[in-house]
């Protein structure tokens, strides 16, 4: 993928994940498909690495899809992401979160 198409796609990830709302949570998987890579979901957890420092996207509703917090050791403490989903009304149990409940499709 060339440097611009990869920008491009990035940027589209950003987009739909800034439309999750609250107390839901999509996965990688869903956000590339939306994105039109149906294989990329390593492609949305790359755009979404390099927004770790970045609060402006609700990086944490995104999981893996199992449900799982994968994406949990890029926070800056262990439990931040759950802690986040939490706030909001997620239930999460041994570091997963119940799809038939929480999942967002967008």
């Amino acid at each position: 993928m060339k440097i611009q198409e990869k920008n491009n796609f990035f940027q589209k990830v950003l987009n739909v994940v800034e439309q999750i709302p609250s107390g839901k949570v999509c996965t990688y998987g869903k956000i590339a498909e939306k994105c039109g890579v149906k294989s990329g979901a390593r492609m949305v957890a790359w755009a979404l690495n390099k927004q770790k420092n970045n609060n402006q996207y609700p990086c944490h509703r995104v999981v893996n899809r199992n449900g799982d917090l994968s994406g949990a050791g890029h926070f800056s403490t262990p439990t931040q992401m759950q802690d986040l989903l939490s706030g909001e009304g997620v239930e999460v149990r041994d570091m997963r979160v119940d799809l038939s409940k929480y999942l967002w499709t967008p």
